[in-house]
């Protein structure tokens, strides 16, 4: 087996150079290049090209890559199931979550497994949805909580909860005036928006063209706190979560405009690799998310 060789080659690949690689894993330089060597004999293939500046990978080296994280993650695996005693929930466990669930839903769901399992090493890693997918797809973490969609072949994907969106807006805009708006009234307004790769985004934009919804300009944020901030300086209107807004609307410092239409919904999902979904940190973490 080659497994010291593709964790010093992973290694390399994460921190982009061979002295910065040999001090994290505690080995020589040379040692660094000679598992790469090795590595590129075994294949036969050139996996870096190097030059004076640094290395980049080849598309030989993109594969290994991609393929060495998910046989470490395997192998990682196996020595944490044989290491369990009496099925106990130990080590550690990543979970990806896109803004939104990460930020208002996953914070209650870390407490109560940390209550349940208190030898558990809990790590949660924040982004839109796009970024979460491939962090899951390149086993950055263990399991992603998305609010958008993804089309990606090698995940599973699973809904878990159902989600209620809004427009809203500051206590102090015009459309606020109003007890009941047709759709047509959301015409002509800013929008203050999520960025590029986030599921709240991609959702708004989708009940624009729907609608046929003409706006003034958008403007892009890429935090929910920050687009509530905009908004209760009293420009612009958005489409947020009812977890987001939750606090400010009971305040009165944001208000829910009442739009004579269908309620908005989405489903919440959480995707998986197919070698995480056995894992026994994922699946202590499933039966919380599951309730």
């Amino acid at each position: 087996m080659h497994l010291d060789a593709l964790q010093t080659f992973t290694t390399l690949v994460e921190v982009g150079n061979f002295t910065k690689a040999a001090e994290k894993l505690l080995i020589s330089q040379p040692s660094v290049s000679l598992h790469i060597k090795n590595l590129e004999n075994t294949f036969d293939t050139q996996l870096l090209d190097r030059s004076r500046k640094g290395f980049r990978l080849t598309p030989t080296g993109e594969i290994l890559y991609h393929r060495s994280k998910q046989l470490l993650s395997i192998y990682n695996n196996a020595k944490q199931e044989i290491r369990s005693h009496h099925h106990a929930v130990s080590g550690s466990l990543t979970i990806g979550a896109s803004f939104t669930i990460g930020e208002y839903i996953l914070p209650s769901l870390l407490i109560e497994l940390q209550e349940a399992y208190p030898n558990l090493t809990l790590e949660a890693v924040i982004g839109n949805t796009e970024e979460i997918v491939r962090s899951v797809k390149l086993l950055q973490v263990d399991i992603g909580l998305i609010e958008g969609q993804t089309n990606e072949k090698e995940m599973e994907v699973y809904p878990f909860m159902e989600d209620q969106l809004y427009f809203v807006a500051s206590a102090n805009h015009d459309l606020t005036k109003k007890e009941k708006l047709s759709i047509r009234a959301l015409d002509n307004q800013l929008w203050v928006t999520r960025e590029e790769g986030s599921g709240t985004r991609e959702y708004l934009y989708h009940v624009i063209r729907k609608e046929g919804l003409k706006a003034t300009a958008f403007l892009t944020i890429s935090s929910n706190q920050a687009i509530k901030e905009t908004l209760m300086q009293g420009n612009g209107i958005s489409l947020l979560s009812k977890s987001v807004i939750e606090r400010e609307v009971l305040e009165g410092n944001l208000v829910k405009l009442q739009v004579n239409n269908k309620p908005l919904t989405r489903t919440f999902s959480y995707i998986v690799s197919p070698i995480m979904k056995e894992k026994k940190n994922v699946e202590a973490f499933l039966q919380k998310l599951k309730k």
